[in-house]
């Protein structure tokens, strides 16, 4: 059985190791620790260890978990499901950084729930498949969501989302990402953010430009059973 430390250490080298076969400085790449269904505890630990990017797919979780640790300095929570409407300001009081706004209707409720000046960084998940019933905006959609986003005063247009789907190469959907982070740039110069790969595909992903990777398993160990 390997420790939590030595699994992060494990992924932290192969993090750096693709990106030194991609000509990239480890530096340019984000990793963010996926808790799901861990407990607190867990990310206790990770922080210890210099983790700093907490992604998050439930709000329950999001919530209930930055509010245990919310004495934390400099702990970053990142959104990364689904993200219903109605949850909108939960999400926002919890986030901050949301990398699924794929609609125009989740943007405006994540910026009618400010409650300050703040300002909340989000990604536009992009849909990788055929799939209506998948998340994403359909790529042809892109630039007019982008220019929806960029109008609401309290959202941060960061850059492009997208997973990878199962029956595809990995690294060409990745390559396709990157096309639509360049179309986003065109729009927005300084929304330079790719948020692609995870556990089993991060490798690609950073070879197509990924600068933040959403790991979850290969760090934290097999998730809890659920009762």
């Amino acid at each position: 059985m390997t420790t939590l430390a030595e699994r992060l250490s494990a992924i932290d080298d192969g993090i750096a190791d693709a990106a030194r076969r991609a000509g990239r400085a480890r530096e340019e790449i984000t990793l963010i620790a996926v808790t799901k269904f861990h407990p607190a505890s867990l990310v206790q630990d990770l922080y210890d260890l210099g983790v700093r990017h907490v992604g998050e797919n439930r709000q329950q979780e999001l919530s209930a978990k930055s509010a245990a640790l919310s004495a934390l300095p400099d702990l970053r929570w990142h959104f990364i499901g689904q993200a219903q409407t109605k949850k909108a300001s939960a999400i926002r009081r919890s986030a901050e950084v949301v990398h699924s706004v794929d609609r125009a209707r989740l943007a405006d409720a994540l910026d009618r729930v400010a409650v300050d000046d703040t300002l909340l960084d989000v990604l536009l998940q992009v849909n990788l498949t055929e799939d209506p019933e998948r998340g994403g905006v359909p790529p042809a959609e892109l630039e007019r969501l982008a220019e929806h986003v960029l109008s609401l005063p309290t959202l941060r247009l960061r850059g492009v989302m997208a997973v990878a789907p199962l029956d595809e190469d990995p690294a060409q959907a990745f390559a396709r990402v990157y096309e639509y982070a360049v179309r986003l740039r065109a729009l927005a110069p300084d929304a330079t953010w790719i948020s692609a790969g995870m556990t089993a595909d991060y490798a690609e992903a950073v070879a197509a430009g990924a600068t933040h990777l959403r790991i979850g398993s290969a760090i934290t160990g097999p998730r809890p059973a659920q009762g």
